[in-house]
């Protein structure tokens, strides 16, 4: 259970740097709090919590790859590196969603 919290907090963690690198200290210090919700031992926060990593991936992560590989592309600047490191972000929130899926089972 320890590690399934710590992928938790790392996906939170990391979306809450993404709102920091634009400068919006309110959203991020919400975002990384976030995660503190599992302490309230309840079914229904584990699937809040999926959920909002699942947004995250749809409506960040997936938005913020596309423009900076198209500015990257405009530019003439590499962009294959940076679309396997987004991806790789992607990926662990789904895996951190899909380890969650039996965080409370009895």
């Amino acid at each position: 259970m320890i590690w399934r919290t710590v992928l938790l907090f790392l996906s939170y963690w990391i979306l809450a740097a993404h709102f920091l690198r634009y400068d919006g200290i309110f959203p991020t210090a919400i975002v990384a709090s976030i995660p503190l919700l599992i302490i309230i031992r309840h079914r229904m926060v584990v699937y809040l919590l999926q959920a909002g990593l699942l947004v995250a991936v749809i409506a960040v992560w997936i938005p913020t790859t596309i423009n900076i590989a198209q500015f990257r592309i405009s530019m003439g600047d590499p962009w294959l590196r940076m679309s396997l490191i987004m991806s790789g972000v992607m990926l662990f929130n789904l895996i951190t969603i899909w380890s969650m899926s039996t965080f409370y089972k009895k």
